[in-house]
């Protein structure tokens, strides 16, 4: 099991730093951003399941060779109130960091869901009584606000796409349009959910700088799909025109869904829109995609190895 968790370890480390790192400055996922989405999701569930296989491997190996004895030595030895032989306390501080590390994610992840859905009631209440529905843009409510802000509101229950008349003023047909199939995107591929997930990663490590680094582009990911599926109903004119707005305009939406252009994100998304780049090429794609699955077994193969 030693070898066993010096694999996942080295593993745990790769998808921690470097891996990370370089997937957030390659130039492909502008051109595939819904596979960009899949190898993060994949390197966030990897790089959890290496961390904790290897401290959970480490932690039995001085009690069996492999970690299927290992768990039911340590399970009767609990039960009848000892500590089984070979159990250091190298061994005892990583099985206890297992479970620290492990309880503490399962907490984020759980104080993050409540409190952001908390949240959003609070914001449903105030964009009902705040805004109303407008004749000229269907589909959304506006709110008097002079800046130039939209965003769209989830729920479990209730979703809304909200807008300013700062907007509905600044932004011709066409770019309001384009607003709208933009936020619509948002709501229908339920990008909340995978970023509510990056957010909790994100607040259960804030001293770690890659969780930082890996909810700040799958942001920017979901805002590309978004893009997409806007560009399909309007001119990508119209829409860069209706980003840059956005972005500059000074206003600010809850951080409680998905939000507005900012102007870290408007930049390259403006770029993006711009420039022509070909799709990746179906190969490709599907290879990524396969790394991607593969990345997600080698933990559980290590383990069941062990």
């Amino acid at each position: 099991m030693v070898l066993a968790s010096a694999l996942l370890a080295i593993l745990a480390f790769a998808l921690a730093w470097p891996a990370p790192i370089l997937l957030a400055r390659a130039a492909w996922p502008s051109r595939a951003p819904a596979v960009a989405l899949v190898v993060w999701q994949a390197i966030a569930i990897a790089g959890v399941l290496s961390t904790l296989g290897s401290l959970i491997t480490f932690g039995l190996s001085g009690v069996a060779d492999t970690l299927t004895a290992g768990l039911t030595r340590l399970t009767e030895s609990v039960a009848t109130g000892g500590s089984p032989a070979g159990l250091g306390a190298l061994h005892i501080f990583a099985l206890c960091c297992a479970v620290l590390f492990s309880g503490h994610l399962m907490l984020s992840v759980l104080t993050t869901v409540i409190r952001t859905e908390r949240e959003r009631r609070r914001q449903h209440d105030l964009v009902t009584l705040l805004s109303a529905p407008a004749s000229t843009v269907p589909g959304a409510r506006v709110m008097e606000y002079p800046a130039p802000v939209a965003y769209c509101l989830p729920g479990a229950f209730r979703t809304a796409t909200v807008l300013t008349d700062g907007l509905v003023k600044a932004l011709s047909p066409d770019e309001l349009a384009a607003v709208l199939a933009h936020e619509r995107a948002h709501l229908t591929q339920q990008h909340h959910l995978l970023l509510l997930a990056f957010r909790a990663w994100r607040k259960a490590l804030p001293w770690f700088p890659i969780a930082t680094r890996a909810s700040d582009a799958v942001g920017l990911l979901v805002e590309m799909l978004a893009d997409d599926a806007a560009r399909s109903e309007s001119s990508a004119e119209s829409l860069v025109s209706a980003i840059v707005t956005v972005a500059t305009g000074g206003g600010s939406s809850p951080d409680v869904g998905v939000a507005d252009a900012t102007p870290e994100s408007a930049a390259p998304r403006v770029t993006r829109l711009l420039t022509e780049h070909p799709p990746l090429p179906s190969a490709t794609v599907a290879a990524v995609l396969m790394s991607a699955v593969v990345l997600v077994l080698v933990p559980p193969a290590l383990l069941l190895a062990a």
